[in-house]
């Protein structure tokens, strides 16, 4: 699957309305990707338009030697570090975000889905911010491990390594019932 590459080829040869499927499919990831950074929804969904204002405004920066996904990752978490360095804030704790919900064929299902997504929401903010990332790269948003080294600016053995650590620190955090 080429992540919307095909949708920003056709843009760039002139479909205006193209860009709407890269915007569509990018916009909710790389607000979830930046609000892990920024702890503020609003500021992240700030910082996700602006991210595919770059890819719009300044079209001959992408090559199409990366893939997209991974190409407005590393801009979005750039202009997410950008943003904190401004702003300075001291601690970065992300809100919980309702995530839909599979299956709601009870109450009790949606009860217990809503505490594990609060419950791994939780632990992940007390992970160091590397590893929040590789995490949500890698296993929210399905980049391979060298897109998320791209992104991270790290090798693909040290994301290897955050990944071992971050899962090794989830299920200490979470304990034992969750396969991680």
């Amino acid at each position: 699957m080429d992540h919307g590459a095909s949708s920003y080829r056709r843009f760039l040869d002139g479909d205006k309305n193209a860009f709407d499927d890269v915007f569509n499919l990018y916009y909710t990831p790389l607000t979830f990707f930046v609000n892990r950074y920024v702890g503020n929804v609003h500021d992240a969904e700030d910082i996700a338009i602006n991210t595919l204002l770059e890819l719009l405004l300044h079209p001959k920066r992408y090559n199409f030697r990366t893939p997209l996904k991974a190409y407005l990752f590393a801009i979005a978490r750039n202009k997410s570090l950008n943003f904190l360095r401004d702003h300075r804030k001291d601690t970065v704790t992300p809100e919980d975000a309702e995530g839909e919900l599979a299956d709601r064929s009870s109450l009790a299902d949606e009860l217990i889905k809503r505490e594990e997504h609060r419950a791994l929401n939780q632990a992940l903010s007390t992970l160091p911010a590397d590893m929040q990332a590789a995490v949500h790269l890698v296993y929210f948003e399905e980049l391979s491990y060298e897109d998320a080294a791209k992104v991270l600016g790290k090798s693909k053995k040290q994301i290897d390594n955050l990944l071992y650590r971050a899962k090794t620190a989830l299920r200490n955090a979470l304990g034992k019932e969750m396969n991680l």
